[in-house]
């Protein structure tokens, strides 16, 4: 069954390439992609769906290195930045699939390769009191996929993360208006409450937000007496 899928997979990714330019490879490097190629195409599928990432990584890089104009090199690109991201090494899955929605534009896995960016950055949120920076990100890209691919499965798997993205978001204007306030920097705690109530409406800081605007308000007018 195992070999099945992993079949199944490459399939999905073999698209036809310029043959000249095979040839030629070959012909300069003394290698036959339709044999050693392939071998290590299965290999690096086999390490993967048995969670050997590492593995598997070795295996398509040596395939995307020793054989870039096979029919298997574009599986190669797009294995390695699953593998990195599956090792939770998320800079350079990012990277890897950043690379490869700029070399393939056009393939059908690109909401795929969006979605997983998104998720590299999601699965690097934090408490409030934290960097937002990857949930600015994730948000970004889930919004930039929900976009260019308003009708499609990842588009809506990748909708269903914004909520928390938000709520991290305004946790975090939260907390920083709290850190004002108790330090009596009103009116910059003010700014931060007003800007949870009208960037992040409904996450879950709103009414906490509306206490705080009132007593901000309060305490700036007794300054001003």
């Amino acid at each position: 069954m195992k070999r099945l899928i992993v079949v199944g997979i490459i399939i999905l990714f073999l698209g036809s390439g310029c043959s000249a330019l095979k040839k030629t490879w070959n012909a300069i490097t003394g290698k036959d992609e339709t044999g050693s190629a392939q071998q290590l195409a299965w290999d690096g599928m086999d390490a993967f769906e048995d969670g050997k990432y590492k593995e598997a990584i070795n295996n398509f890089q040596q395939l995307r290195d020793w054989y870039p104009f096979s029919k298997y090199a574009i599986l190669a690109e797009l294995k390695i930045a699953d593998a990195h991201y599956q090792l939770e090494e998320y800079e350079e899955a990012i990277f890897a699939y950043e690379e490869f929605e700029k070399l393939h534009p056009r393939n059908e896995a690109i909401p795929n390769v969006i979605y997983q960016i998104g998720r590299c950055y999601y699965d690097q949120i934090d408490t409030i009191d934290r960097d937002q920076t990857p949930a600015r990100k994730a948000l970004e890209t889930f919004q930039r996929l929900s976009k260019q691919f308003p009708n499609d499965q990842y588009a809506r798997s990748g909708a269903e993360h914004i909520p928390k993205c938000l709520k991290s978001l305004a946790g975090n204007d939260y907390y920083i208006g709290i850190f004002y306030y108790k330090s009596k920097h009103y009116k910059a705690a003010l700014q931060r409450f007003m800007s949870v109530l009208s960037n992040y409406p409904d996450v879950g800081y709103h009414q906490e937000a509306l206490g705080y605007i009132a007593k901000c308000e309060a305490s700036l007018s007794e300054n001003e007496e």
